[in-house]
């Protein structure tokens, strides 16, 4: 929370109340001794912010774990037909769905 306490100056969450009576107290700890009732809102924004903190750190990790895991793409081992739009295998010389000739590459040499 240090880089958070230097962008409000200084202010510390934790100290934030809400005094339920009508005495003024000069701080959390001098209201708590004197046993009067308090909302204490700044615990609740401290809790929030390092809840907030902890996950986008995790997000960021599981994201990064994912992105390394992927698998590689591999080579491809079929082509489409030029005449019925089918996955065929590479070395096909004919369809098996529209039986159609297929020009084998490196033939016309």
């Amino acid at each position: 929370m240090p880089p958070i306490g230097l962008l409000v100056k200084g202010i510390h969450f934790s100290d934030l109340y809400i005094n339920l009576s009508r005495t003024r107290y000069p701080s959390l700890q001098a209201a708590q001794a004197a046993g009067v009732p308090t909302i204490n809102y700044g615990v609740f924004l401290n809790n929030l912010i390092n809840f907030l903190i902890v996950t986008a750190v995790l997000f960021v990790v599981v994201k990064q774990v994912n992105r390394l895991r992927r698998p590689k793409e591999a080579a491809p081992t079929t082509k489409p037909c030029p005449y019925c739009c089918s996955d065929i295998p590479l070395a096909a010389i004919r369809c098996p769905h529209c039986t159609s000739l297929l020009e084998v590459e490196g033939a016309g040499e």
